[in-house]
């Protein structure tokens, strides 16, 4: 009787396994396909000249109240050598202090 109910055991425990694992398996395909879908996205949008133009007003209006740029430090990524148009990548508020210091300046960290 007691094999019969290891065996029984085992073939659960291998049944809720193989479950299991194909559940994940789905998952994972699930989310390797949201974000193929959010990679097209966001290659599908151009770069936007309605940005550039926010920056150029924000630098106007900063300039006008003759406010520092609030970064005086480059960011850890920084290299020699490097421009704003290099770090965009790196985040919006990084390019932003990046052409404000620039502005501000007239020099790059």
């Amino acid at each position: 009787m007691k094999i019969k109910q290891l065996i029984l055991f085992i073939f659960s425990i291998v049944i809720s396994l193989t479950f299991t694992s194909q559940v994940m398996a789905s998952e994972e395909d699930e989310m390797a396909a949201m974000q193929r879908r959010l990679n097209a996205e966001v290659m599908e949008k151009p770069f936007s000249v309605a940005d550039e133009k926010k920056i150029d007003a924000y630098i106007k209006d900063a300039m006008k109240k003759d406010l520092k740029p609030p970064v005086t430090k480059a960011p850890n990524f920084w290299k020699p050598g490097y421009t704003c148009a290099s770090i965009y990548h790196y985040g919006w508020n990084h390019y932003r202090s990046c052409r404000y210091y620039r502005h501000y300046y007239g020099r790059y960290w």
